[in-house]
């Protein structure tokens, strides 16, 4: 058989395997999920998903219990739960990390850094 027909039904193979398996990330759970996934894609799935609040939620929760400049924000599995993690700056100039639950929006930890 032609290696060029062998590579073919292996390629096709390997594509049915992935599509019958499903897409990964699907189950919302720190192990499930592509270790070269990104915060905000690992975010934006949840969310469609109807495990997390929108980003945008969540930040009018964080604005509203927090003073200061957020400077960055992420989305991992800590504390057993998704959270989004914002690095905000506050008034007196101090760097603060502040963990709010996902699907809650509501304060997990806040702590200098």
């Amino acid at each position: 058989m032609p290696r060029n027909s062998i590579r073919k039904r292996l390629g096709l193979g390997v594509l049915l395997l992935g599509a019958l398996a499903g897409p990964a990330g699907a189950y919302h759970d720190g192990r499930q999920w592509e270790d070269d996934d990104h915060s905000h894609d690992k975010a934006r799935r949840a969310v469609d998903l109807g495990h997390a609040l929108p980003a945008a939620e969540v930040l009018k929760r964080l604005k509203a219990r927090v003073q200061g400049d957020v400077v960055a924000m992420d989305y991992e599995y800590e504390f057993e739960r998704w959270v989004y993690e914002f690095k905000i700056i506050d008034p007196q100039g101090r760097l603060k990390k502040v963990h709010l639950d996902a699907a809650t929006g509501e304060v997990v930890k806040i702590s200098d850094d």
